[in-house]
């Protein structure tokens, strides 16, 4: 019988991008975004504090655009700071790209595996399907799913008990299926 799990986001992950004001190269975002006017042009920007001194710095949404070229329900979620938004724009490699930035999904993640009795059955067949574009590595999710520590869960794919079509060893953000033998 095949399971689905889910890794879904917790909160919006932190960016790493150098701060101006300190050393550190994290900062927060909560979903805050300034839109600024300049007669019939927009600039938009999401609002990200350092997680050491508190400084703020703007990550280029919209830069430049002509009030009619933006569509009346995005302008609206803007004003009115929608953090689901917010989430999309990190995730979205042009505002990335632009703004130099990469995400640091540690602790921003879980995993929902349904039912916790895993290692009970005969064979397990599992489709892992992500909600978001979070990096993780499956033998991880591997490890957290089943109950097992991440050296056991290296060990059965080295057995040749845990299988897959796709490389268990790196980093996936994408959906996947995996069996694990007795």
């Amino acid at each position: 019988m095949l399971k689905t799990w889910v890794v879904a986001p917790t909160c919006l992950p932190r960016v790493i991008r150098r701060c101006h004001g300190c050393a550190s190269d994290r900062f927060r975002t909560d979903g805050k975004f300034r839109v600024n006017a300049h007669h019939k042009l927009l600039d938009v920007w999401l609002l990200a504090l350092c997680t050491a001194c508190g400084d703020t710095t703007k990550l280029t949404v919209l830069e430049r655009a002509h009030v009619r070229s933006v569509r009346p329900e995005l302008l609206d979620r803007l004003h009115d700071n929608d953090a689901v938004l917010a989430a999309e724009l990190l995730q979205d490699p042009v505002v990335r790209r632009r703004n130099r930035i990469a995400l640091d999904w540690d602790d921003a993640w879980r995993l929902d595996t349904g039912v916790p009795d895993h290692l009970d059955h005969e064979v397990l067949d599992v489709s892992v399907r992500f909600a978001a574009r979070i990096p993780v590595r499956p033998v991880r999710l591997i490890a957290e799913g089943c109950g097992l520590s991440r050296a056991e869960a290296e060990g059965l794919l080295a057995e040749g008990k845990l299988v897959s079509a796709v490389r268990l060893t790196g980093k996936l953000s994408g959906d996947f299926t995996f069996m694990l033998k007795p």
